[in-house]
């Protein structure tokens, strides 16, 4: 039996283009520090029924986090196999941290290669080697799944053009103020699975008129209907918090769905809204 069928009796799940079985909701751990505090929301998470982590090399927490897994999964009766960890970067080095044997799922955090220019032609072959280096690891069985992050269209279908292994996710900014409505089409199309960060957009979201009367006719609070505005058009959420209370709210968005109306009346905006980081100039 695969050792990893324990998620997919999992809340909320999706099942990649390679078959591999992901959580649909995960804690995001960005700006997520110190030990004991990574305790405390792994903790909570757990008790919650999270299985998956989003982390990465730059957010300096791998180390932390594995150590909290090791010390809580035994407490819950869970097992590695059991979640689902995220990350990006430098690939060994994180399994080093993270005092794990695979990762579930990879990413390339960004189009362009660090400390060059948007424009610099170069980074489409820096995308390539990169690419081929996790095709590598994924094929040693280091790596259950790989993809990208923060990937345009145009970047998508020029890694379509070489790689072997075609991307399992897309991770990118979105919500109602930027619906990338034809980044999810494309997505649907190539069979890759679109995941989403920022999903309360900074927070800006949650004082939203439109957002606050949808939440208050299901009696939830603004943050969960943004969730659910993404589950709902079958994009997986990483919401990040370390307050217990947040990350308790957030994971109780599987006993309602919004309607199409209430979808729309989220995302009528005259003008599309990015807090992050924008790719679109990314040779």
């Amino acid at each position: 039996a695969d050792q990893h069928t324990q998620i997919s009796q999992y809340r909320g799940v999706v099942t990649l283009n390679n078959g591999v079985t992901m959580p649909l909701l995960g804690l995001g751990t960005f700006r997520l520090r110190g030990l004991q505090n990574i305790i405390k929301a792994v903790d909570t998470a757990l008790a919650n029924g999270y299985r998956s982590f989003d982390t990465a090399r730059v957010y300096r927490n791998e180390a932390d986090l594995g150590c909290a897994l090791r010390q809580l999964l035994p407490l819950y009766g869970l097992t590695r196999s059991d979640i689902f960890i995220t990350t990006r970067e430098a690939c060994l080095q994180s399994l080093e941290e993270l005092g794990c044997e695979y990762l579930d799922l990879y990413l390339i955090h960004w189009p362009g290669r660090q400390g060059w220019k948007s424009d610099d032609t170069r980074n489409a072959e820096a995308r390539k080697e990169a690419w081929n280096a996790i095709e590598d690891l994924y094929k040693a069985g280091v790596i259950r799944a790989i993809g990208v992050s923060n990937y345009t269209e145009s970047h998508l279908e020029q890694l379509l053009t070489y790689c072997s292994v075609r991307p399992a996710v897309l991770q990118v900014e979105f919500h109602p103020q930027l619906p990338q409505t034809h980044l999810l089409r494309w997505c649907q199309e190539n069979g890759v699975h679109l995941q989403a960060y920022s999903s309360l957009g900074c927070g800006e979201l949650l004082g939203k008129e439109e957002v606050k009367k949808v939440a208050s006719t299901h009696k939830k609070t603004p943050s969960q209907v943004l969730l659910r505005w993404a589950l709902d058009q079958g994009v997986g959420v990483i919401p990040k918090s370390c307050d217990p209370d947040r990350i308790k709210d957030n994971f109780c968005v599987w006993d309602f769905k919004l309607s199409e109306e209430e979808m729309q009346a989220m995302s009528v905006n005259e003008h599309q809204q990015k807090f992050c980081w924008d790719p679109t100039g990314v040779a």
